[in-house]
């Protein structure tokens, strides 16, 4: 039998800029080894002084790599730190009036300090998850996830194992410390004040002492490996400009025989593959600038998709 234990003190008084987050738990929890002590990122922001005078509007920007995709008054971007959040993550909850509160500089920074301070003053070894709240794509409602890291495995890979029925695993690789982090939410709630959980049950998944492991960020896709990287309306109008700087999302190059199948499906196009390069025959110019550049291809040089002669494609480097 497994048993998975959470309980989130009540008693955090309110934080504030340069505030010690380990001395406000130590008093409220007995910490064992193994355990795993999950902090929202909100109560991280605030002692590490991420409460800024403003806006979302005012900020998203500055927190902003890359937007994603608008829906009205939501706007879905690509954070600095890689996160593809709402608003980027910048929360105007739980703050005065006139002020937000930023995600914090580095997460898995905060999480390391936090396990480090935590080991020096009470000798056990933990792991340590800095949270935030982010909705999914497919479905509605919000959960918490794993922004931050340390001491953890943040992700079990069950690839080569095989099932009870002797069939092997392949992709299976559970992201453990975003589950970690939503059974906390569960106990620490929205609106309870109890911004500390701490999870038992899992001590295999915690690291030796001196190990911080990857961090959280080692869960977030490397930009163009993430098949969603722009909007649907949003994708279709960065393929029509053709900015060879919005090449990263759309990914590696396509195999010749996609792109071969969608131009002659889309454009009717006369179109072959000759070595390495496509070529196109009596395509129209825009749908066939557009195809390629969403399939990572790139008209060959000194070449013009305008022309009524052969075009020459080939894979880009995004």
């Amino acid at each position: 039998m497994t048993r998975i234990e959470v309980v989130a003190p009540d008693g955090v008084p309110e934080v504030r800029h340069g505030d010690d987050l380990v001395a406000l738990l130590l008093p409220l929890v007995d910490l064992a080894d193994g355990d795993v002590v999950v902090v929202t990122s909100k109560v991280v922001s605030k002692a590490e002084g991420r409460v800024v005078a403003g806006s979302r509007e005012d900020l998203l920007a500055s927190e902003t790599a890359r937007v994603v995709a608008r829906r009205g008054l939501t706007t879905i971007v690509r954070t600095r730190l890689g996160l593809t959040m709402a608003a980027a993550g910048i929360d105007g909850s739980n703050v005065d009036v006139g002020s937000v509160v930023l995600l914090p500089e580095d997460p898995d920074a905060s999480a390391r300090a936090i396990r480090s301070r935590i080991q020096q003053r009470t000798g056990r070894n933990v792991g340590v998850i800095v949270t935030d709240t982010a909705g999914r794509a497919w479905r509605e409602g919000q959960t918490d996830i794993a922004i931050g890291a340390a001491g953890l495995l943040v992700a079990e890979d069950y690839a080569g194992r095989l099932d009870a029925y002797g069939n092997e695993l392949e992709v299976t690789a559970p992201a453990v410390a975003d589950e970690i982090a939503g059974v906390s939410e569960l106990a620490q709630g929205k609106l309870g004040g109890r911004p500390f959980a701490v999870v038992r049950g899992r001590a295999d998944l915690v690291l030796a002492a001196g190990e911080d492991g990857p961090g959280a960020r080692s869960l977030v896709r490397a930009e163009g490996g993430d098949l969603f990287g722009y909007g649907a309306r949003e994708a279709v109008v960065r393929a029509l400009l053709g900015d060879p700087a919005d090449r990263a999302p759309f990914g590696s190059p396509a195999p010749a025989a996609e792109l071969l199948e969608v131009l002659r499906t889309v454009t009717r196009a006369e179109a072959r593959q000759d070595g390495g390069a496509i070529v196109v025959t009596s395509a129209r110019p825009e749908a066939l600038a557009a195809l390629a550049f969403a399939h990572g291809w790139a008209v060959g040089p000194g070449e013009s998709t305008d022309s009524a002669v052969e075009v020459r494609l080939h894979p880009a480097t995004p």
